[in-house]
């Protein structure tokens, strides 16, 4: 198997694009215009169990970035989402 299109997405390694290409996103193409929090808790319902919300932070950047923003590290989203959480 080839590697997929969503792993030249900053921070998506392979386990990742696997778990994006269940939602049925397999481009970034298919990612513009989503919601990173819809898909990881569509994945959190397809599994039957709560993911580590630094893979929402993933999801969250990857979308950031097919939607045109600049490429940052999925830790960055973790440190807005926690300080929005405390706020």
């Amino acid at each position: 198997m080839g590697i997929s299109e969503l792993q030249t997405i900053p921070n998506i390694g392979p386990a990742v694009a696997r778990m994006l290409e269940r939602l049925d996103v397999a481009t970034v193409d298919d990612l513009r215009g989503r919601d990173g929090e819809e898909l990881f808790e569509r994945l959190c319902a397809l599994d039957a169990k709560r993911h580590d919300p630094c893979l929402l932070d993933t999801f969250v950047a990857a979308v950031d970035y097919a939607n045109g923003a600049p490429a940052r590290a999925w830790w960055e989203y973790s440190r807005e989402r926690k300080a929005r959480d405390r706020g």
